[in-house]
C-alpha cells in the first residue's frame, strides 16, 4: 500500500531548490500540505529573494497539491511554524535543510565564516525544531530530519565551519531521539549526496547532473511517515543507495593496575591492541559507553596489586571470572518442578487470559471438557533450572548475579503440556560468548516428565560487565532471532496489561523485585517496576495461539523471541503477526511508544494448523512435500554441522501444472539449520524453481540436475556454484 501523508503538514527549510524543493514536492504528491521555505539568499548567505519558494509553491498547486510560501531566515524560527499553524493549524514534520557554505581552509576562517555557518546549520535547526517541539508534543507526533553532511562524519579539507555545524546537528539529533520518545517523536539524521548548488562546488559536474535530489526523498519521507519507527538513526543516501551508520569501538584494554601510576609507557606498549578492532563492540548510548570504563574502575579497585605480569593481570580482570572452556558442557544440577491445574490457571491469568473472552476458558475452569494448559507455560516448568541458582555451581562462571538479564528464550513443545504433574530438569551450558560490553550465557534446558521428553528451552541470558575475556562472539548453537517480512503484518492484536500485571504473573514463579518493589526498581535505573519479559512473551504467544491456531494447543510447535525493550504495568502490547507457511513471525510492541518490546519473534505451528477448510494446506498432494519432511529431519540431526559446511540459504518453489504450487527454505546459514515451508524473510543464496514431477526425478537421480538445468526443467538465481552443497542433503535417495 502506497505511503499517504494526508492531513500532515510538513515544513521544509530550504526548499527553494535542489534537495529541498525534491522533498516539497515528494511530500505534496502524497497529499501533505508544504509550507516551502527559503530566504532566496545565495550560497554564502548573501542577498535575499522570494522567487525560489514562489516558484516551488507554484510546482506543486499546479498539480493540485497544497502549500504556502515562507521567505524567513531559519533563525526567525517562530515565524516558520506560525506559517504552518496559520495556512494548515498543525505542524508535524520539520526537514531542517537549508544551508550555505563558507568554504575555507582552517588557518583562513574568519570569525564570520564560523559564526555565520554555525547560525544556519546548527543553531538554525535548533531553533526551528525548538519552536515545532511543543506543538508535536501536544498532538503525540512529530517526525524530524536534520541534514549532516559527510563533512561531518569524515572531515573535509577546507571545511572546519561546516564539518563542525554538520556533526553537532547529529548530536542534536541523538538526543532529540531519546527525548522525543515517549512523545511519538522520531529524529533521524540523513548525510545526503546530491546534485545542489552547495555540492556543485566541490563535485565534478557530471557528477552532480548524476547524482539526482529525486534519489534521496523516497529515504527522507519513509523517516517522516507515521508508520516508520526508526529513531536516532544516522544515515548516508545518494544516487539511489542507502546506508546506515553506527558507532563502532575497540575491545580495548586496562592500562591500569591498583596501587600503581597509570603511565604513557603502558598506553605505548599496549597500543597496537587499543587500537585492534577485532570483535570490535558497537555501544548504542552513553549507558553503554560508560558501561565498560565503570566495569573497569569496579574490577581495578576489587584486585589484589597485579604483580610481575601486567598483561596476565590485566587479562584476568578483564575476564570477570569467566572461562568458556571450563563451563561450556557443564550440567546445571537437575532440579524437580510439581505442579496442578491451579498453577496452570494462575499462569493464564498473568499473561492476560480472561473470563471475558470465552474461548479463554478451557485455560481457565478445570471442569472444562478441553482444559489445557498454555504451550508457553513450559518456560515456566524450566526456568527454575536456571533463574533458581543452579548457574552459581558451573565452574568458569564467577558473575555478579545482580548483573544478569533475560536476553533472549527459545521453547519448543514436543507434547501438549499436562495439566498437574512433577517434572524433572536437566539443564546444560551450551555455549559462552564474550559481547564485550557484557557476556552472553546460552543454556539449553529438557524438560521430561518420567522418561519422555516433553519440552526443550533455551535461555539465553546476558551478564552485564562481563565481557572482554577473550572469547567468541557468535554461536552455532543458539536458535537465532529472525526479522519479519518487510510487508504489512497480516494480523495486528492490541491487548491492554493491568497495574497488576506484574504483581499477578509473579505468583507462576518469577519474585524478582524487579518487578513489584520500586526501590528495588530504581536502582536498576527504573522509574517504576517493570513487567516481567517472559510476561510480555506470554501475551505475545497466546495472541498467535488465537490469531492462526484456534487456541488449540496441540497445533503449537515452537516459539523464539527476543527482549528488546521494557514494558510497564498497565500499557498496551501490540503483537504484529506475519504468516508464512507454518511460521509465524511476529513483532510485540508498546503501543503507547512505540517501542518494540519482542524483536527478531516468531512461533512454529504444526502442518494441521493449515489443514482448515479456510485455509487449505499449501502444496496438497504434492510428492515433494514428503521429501522435503525427510530433508527438514536431516537438517535436524545433522544441525550445526551442516551450518558450518554449507552456510547458504535455499529457497525452493515448487510447481504444478504450471503454477505456483509451494515455497519451501532451506536454512543452512542461521543458528543449528532448519527447514520450513514458506519463503525465507532475509537474502535467500540460491532460488531453485521447478515442478513437483521433476523435482522427484532429480532427487531420486533418474534427472541429471545439470540437464535439468540447460533444459530450462529447473531454473536457478543466485549462486550457482553453492547449489553443490545441497549433495550433502540429497544423497541417498532411496530414504529420499
Amino acid at each position: 500500500m502506497s505511503l499517504s501523508f494526508e492531513g500532515r503538514v510538513v515544513l521544509v527549510t530550504g526548499a527553494g531548490g535542489g534537495l529541498g524543493r525534491e522533498y516539497a514536492l515528494a511530500f505534496a504528491a502524497r497529499g501533505a500540505s508544504v509550507v516551502v521555505n527559503d530566504l532566496g539568499a545565495d550560497t554564502k548567505g548573501g542577498g535575499r529573494s522570494s522567487a525560489a519558494a514562489d516558484k516551488v509553491v507554484e510546482e506543486i498547486r499546479a498539480k493540485g497539491g497544497k502549500a504556502v510560501a515562507n521567505y524567513d531566515s531559519v533563525e526567525d524560527a517562530e515565524k516558520l511554524i506560525q506559517t504552518a499553524l496559520d495556512a494548515f493549524g498543525r505542524i508535524d514534520i520539520v526537514v531542517n535543510n537549508a544551508g550555505i557554505l563558507r568554504d575555507r581552509s582552517f588557518a583562513r576562517t574568519s570569525d564570520l565564516d564560523w559564526d555565520l555557518i554555525q547560525r544556519v546549520h546548527l543553531r538554525g535547526s535548533f531553533l526551528v525544531t525548538r519552536a515545532a517541539w511543543n506543538h508535536m508534543k501536544k498532538q503525540n507526533f512529530g517526525r524530524i530530519i536534520m541534514t549532516a553532511s559527510a563533512a561531518g562524519i569524515y572531515g573535509n579539507f577546507g571545511q572546519a565551519n561546516y564539518s563542525a555545524a554538520k556533526l553537532g546537528m547529529l548530536g542534536l539529533a541523538n538526543t532529540l531521539a531519546i527525548e522525543g520518545q515517549k512523545y511519538n517523536i522520531r529524529c533521524n539524521t540523513i548525510a545526503p549526496v546530491a546534485g545542489s548548488r552547495l555540492t556543485e562546488t566541490v563535485m565534478p559536474p557530471d557528477l552532480v547532473a548524476s547524482l539526482k535530489p529525486e534519489y534521496v526523498a523516497p529515504l527522507v519521507l519513509w523517516l517522516c511517515h507515521e508508520q516508520c519507527q526508526e529513531n536516532g538513526g544516522l544515515f548516508e543516501v545518494g544516487g539511489g543507495w542507502i546506508g546506515k551508520l553506527r558507532w563502532e569501538r575497540s575491545r580495548g584494554r586496562i592500562v591500569r593496575q591498583k596501587n600503581k601510576p597509570t603511565t604513557p609507557e603502558a598506553v605505548r606498549d599496549d597500543w597496537s591492541r587499543i587500537c585492534d578492532f577485532t570483535n570490535s563492540t558497537t555501544p548504542a548510548n552513553v549507558q553503554e559507553s560508560l558501561e565498560s570504563i565503570v566495569t573497569v574502575l569496579s574490577r581495578v579497585e576489587s584486585e589484589s596489586e597485579a604483580g610481575a605480569n601486567p598483561t596476565a593481570a590485566a587479562a584476568s580482570v578483564a575476564s570477570g571470572g569467566i572461562n568458556p572452556s571450563e563451563a561450556v558442557g557443564q550440567k546445571i544440577p537437575t532440579t524437580l518442578f510439581s505442579y496442578d491445574h491451579t498453577k496452570c490457571i494462575m499462569y493464564a491469568l498473568g499473561v492476560g487470559m480472561s473470563t471475558k473472552d470465552s474461548d479463554h476458558l478451557r485455560f481457565l475452569y478445570e471442569g472444562h471438557p478441553d482444559f489445557s494448559c498454555l504451550p508457553t507455560y513450559g518456560v515456566i516448568l524450566s526456568q527454575a533450572a536456571v533463574m533458581g541458582g543452579g548457574l552459581s555451581s558451573v565452574p568458569g562462571l564467577n558473575i555478579d548475579f545482580t548483573k544478569v538479564l533475560h536476553g533472549e528464550q527459545y521453547l519448543e513443545i514436543y507434547k501438549p503440556l499436562p495439566t498437574s504433574g512433577t517434572l524433572n530438569n536437566v539443564a546444560t551450558v551450551v555455549d559462552v560468548l564474550d559481547k564485550g560490553s557484557g557476556a552472553v550465557i546460552v543454556i539449553d534446558v529438557k524438560t521430561y516428565n518420567g522418561d519422555e521428553l516433553l519440552c526443550y528451552g533455551q535461555f539465553t541470558v546476558f551478564v552485564v560487565g562481563a565481557g572482554g575475556f577473550g572469547g567468541k562472539r557468535q554461536s552455532d548453537k543458539a536458535k537465532a532471532p529472525l526479522p519479519p517480512p518487510k510487508r504489512a503484518p497480516d494480523a495486528v492484536v492490541i491487548d491492554s496489561t493491568t497495574a497488576d500485571q506484574a504483581a499477578l504473573y509473579r505468583l507462576s514463579g518469577d519474585w524478582n523485585p524487579l518487578h513489584i518493589d520500586p526501590s528495588f526498581a530504581a536502582m536498576g535505573g527504573f522509574k517504576a517496576p517493570i513487567l516481567h519479559g517472559l510476561c510480555t512473551f506470554g501475551f505475545a504467544g497466546r495472541h498467535v495461539l488465537k490469531q492462526f491456531a484456534n487456541n488449540d494447543p496441540s497445533r503449537f510447535k515452537a516459539i523464539k523471541v527476543r527482549f528488546a525493550k521494557p514494558v510497564l504495568p498497565g500499557q498496551s502490547l501490540q503483537t504484529e503477526m506475519w504468516k508464512e507457511g507454518n511460521r509465524v513471525y511476529m513483532e510485540c510492541k508498546v503501543k503507547e511508544t512505540g517501542a518494540v518490546a519482542l524483536a527478531g519473534a516468531y512461533v512454529d505451528l504444526h502442518d494441521t494448523s493449515d489443514a482448515s477448510p479456510e485455509n487449505p494446506p499449501q502444496g496438497e498432494g504434492l510428492q515433494s512435500e514428503l521429501v522435503f519432511a525427510e530433508i527438514g529431519r536431516r537438517v535436524k540431526d545433522m544441525g550445526s554441522e551442516l551450518v558450518k559446511k554449507v552456510n547458504a540459504v535455499f529457497g525452493w518453489e515448487i510447481t504444478k501444472d504450471g503454477k505456483k504450487a509451494a515455497q519451501w527454505t532451506i536454512d543452512l546459514k542461521n543458528g543449528a539449520g532448519s527447514v520450513h515451508r514458506g519463503p525465507f524473510t532475509g537474502k535467500v543464496d540460491v532460488t531453485f524453481t521447478v515442478s513437483d514431477e521433476n523435482f522427484m526425478e532429480v532427487v531420486t537421480g533418474k534427472l541429471n540436475p545439470q540437464k535439468a538445468f540447460f533444459s530450462g526443467k529447473l531454473k536457478v538465481k543466485g549462486n550457482i556454484m553453492l547449489s553443490q552443497k545441497l549433495e550433502v542433503i540429497l544423497k541417498d535417495h532411496a530414504k529420499l
